[in-house]
């Protein structure tokens, strides 16, 4: 007999007002540093606009441009720092309830999203919420500016909910997304949400 319930939430623009990536380059960066280097990285970003690039690949570029060969230890410190002093900043409220309503009905609460599992972990761990995101390469203890496996977005989040989850177990399937790429996601769902949160942003 399914019993329980289990909700989907990607992060970034659905539970975020901002890009959590560009915010933590910030943070690890400078504001400075970051903007002059997506200056120099314009023509990829122009590339992935126009579907020259994939998503993997222009990330990949972005990632190792920014973080290639960041000792994982120190990068993982900043990861929470940012989640403590920066990332409270960008939430959205009206998000934060919904989740603590699913919570509190015990349903289970599944973060699902491209940003690295690096700063996302540690808030999820916080209250108690699962993670699944994008892993980050590394080699000989440093960050290599690869992606370990896919980009944790569109097709992919799909693929990875079904390994992990059973969804005919579950009686009712909510999913949360506020862009494109996770309408496969949210065709997994009994109850799609989309765009849910967006005129609440403040």
């Amino acid at each position: 007999m399914k019993t329980a319930d289990i909700a989907f939430f990607d992060f970034d623009g659905t539970i975020t007002s901002k890009d959590s990536l560009a915010e933590i380059l910030k943070f690890i960066k400078g504001k400075f540093s970051y903007y002059a280097g997506i200056l120099v990285l314009s023509p990829v970003i122009v590339a992935y606009k126009i579907g020259i690039l994939s998503n993997h690949t222009a990330k990949e570029i972005l990632l190792a441009y920014f973080l290639k060969d960041l000792d994982v230890k120190k990068f993982n410190a900043l990861c929470v720092e940012f989640t403590e002093k920066k990332l409270p900043g960008i939430l959205n409220k009206s998000a934060l309830l919904e989740i603590r309503r699913h919570m509190q009905q015990n349903t289970q609460v599944v973060i699902i999203s491209a940003s690295a599992e690096n700063w996302l972990a540690p808030w999820c761990t916080k209250y108690n919420i699962t993670c699944i995101a994008t892993r980050l390469q590394v080699k000989n203890g440093k960050l290599t500016g690869k992606i370990e496996g896919r980009n944790c977005s569109g097709k992919e989040k799909v693929r990875l909910i079904k390994n992990n989850y059973v969804l005919s177990d579950y009686k009712k399937i909510y999913a949360y997304g506020d862009s494109p790429d996770d309408l496969p996601m949210l065709a997994l769902a009994t109850e799609k949400n989309y765009k849910p949160f967006r005129k609440y942003f403040y």
